[in-house]
């Protein structure tokens, strides 16, 4: 779609703004223009187009591994829908329906140790995230309250710092690591991925409930999302790399609250590499459009299914 070039000045000089407003100084974001025109508008519009078929709100799953920029394309794509098409767009994380540290302890006692640390599938509140996503989508919206999770002390935030969503959307952008994944095969769980699994999941227990958790509530709750995004990064050993700029971000945000040092991340993401190698491996299939990044963090391609 064409835009008058007043309205395409006034779309990039908010994109600009803030990309301004995230940048690291050790790591500013390169061809800024080139991204905004053969990537975040073509997006933008295949989300419009998809709207616009009924005018209902529509869900987006937009999901990639850690640190492949699903924030920052979250924020852009809801500046982009705004200013080119005037839709209304909330934005909430996966992440922020972590169970409690609480919930998660009790989990962790019950199943097995590794569920004490939020990520996988079985660490999320899911009756209340399929409730809100329902919600969210009703004809006779009301207002809805979703959930913060404050990663710097790993848990729950109180429900006066909940989200409000006050007022019908157009678009909800559903982000997440995990948003979209399907279960594995019983056999693809028989040997350990990492030395986490070797050592601390013996018996298949943590994995096997994770893949059983994804038969169930999580499978209902991704059935809601109406067009998925895929943030395809090259590999998983990037994961690490783009998730240590994550935790950099986060020591500026968090005000000298508790962060991960490398070591700590090490162990972290062995948590999420089992499925973060199968979403390389197959979710490329299903997903409506394909987002490549290159190993320099930037995007390399986009396709639409």
């Amino acid at each position: 779609m064409k835009f008058s070039s007043l309205k395409y000045q006034k779309i990039k000089k908010k994109y600009l703004h803030f990309l301004k407003s995230q940048e690291v100084t050790s790591k500013p974001f390169r061809n800024k223009i080139g991204q905004l025109n053969n990537f975040y508008l073509p997006l933008s519009e295949f989300i419009y187009r998809n709207y616009s078929i009924n005018k209902k709100t529509k869900i987006i799953g937009l999901t990639g591994g850690q640190g492949s920029g699903k924030s920052t394309i979250s924020n852009i794509l809801k500046i982009l829908l705004k200013e080119a098409y005037n839709l209304n767009t909330v934005i909430f994380s996966i992440d922020d329906f972590y169970k409690t540290y609480k919930e998660r302890k009790k989990m962790s006692e019950k199943v097995s140790p590794l569920f004490l640390t939020r990520g996988v599938p079985g660490t999320h509140d899911t009756n209340l995230l399929f409730t809100c996503l329902k919600k969210i989508k009703k004809s006779n919206f009301s207002k809805i309250l979703i959930p913060k999770f404050d990663k710097s002390i790993d848990d729950r935030l109180p429900k006066k710092k909940w989200q409000k969503v006050e007022k019908k959307q157009d678009i909800v952008i559903f982000e997440g690591w995990c948003v979209g994944v399907t279960p594995q095969k019983e056999k693809d769980l028989i040997v350990p991925i990492n030395e986490l699994e070797k050592d601390k999941d013996k018996k298949r227990i943590w994995r096997t409930k994770v893949n059983t958790e994804l038969k169930k509530k999580y499978k209902d709750i991704f059935k809601l999302i109406d067009t998925t995004i895929f943030l395809k990064v090259p590999s998983f050993k990037h994961v690490f790399k783009w998730r240590l700029l994550q935790e950099k971000k986060l020591s500026v945000t968090s005000k000298g609250k508790k962060i991960m040092n490398k070591t700590q991340i090490k162990n972290f993401i062995m948590y999420y590499e089992r499925l973060t190698k199968h979403m390389l491996k197959n979710f490329g299939k299903s997903a409506d459009s394909i987002i490549k990044i290159d190993e320099k963090h930037k995007l390399k391609s986009i396709r639409f299914n």
